[in-house]
């Protein structure tokens, strides 16, 4: 897996390639432990290069979101295509934390 991490006028954004399951999810915590520890408190997942989501990706979108609601932050999700999408919406993530489309369509801070 690939994390590509680019702070935008939209927040951090943390760009997730290929898969993320139990053997790559530490490497996403690590990398949001970082922009954390940088000050950063809007994070947008960009998933348009996600393949797959697994119980343990989705723990890591949790935790993190909480970290970031105790910051007065947020976590937001985008670029998921249809198969993340629905282990997004099945999951009721896409209730808690907000969703779009792409990382365009994301209003600025």
């Amino acid at each position: 897996m690939d994390i590509e991490t680019q702070v935008t006028d939209k927040g951090c954004v943390i760009g997730i390639n290929d898969r993320l399951d139990a053997m790559t999810a530490p490497e996403l915590e690590g990398a949001v432990e970082q922009v954390l520890t940088d000050g950063q408190t809007r994070l947008i997942m960009d998933l348009t290069r996600l393949d797959y989501i697994s119980s343990a990706g989705l723990r890591v979108f949790l935790i993190a979101a909480k970290k970031l609601k105790a910051l007065k932050g947020e976590l937001i999700l985008a670029g998921m295509n249809a198969a993340t999408s629905e282990v997004i919406r099945i999951s009721g993530f896409h209730s808690i934390m907000p969703c779009y489309d792409t990382v365009d369509e994301v209003p600025g801070a």
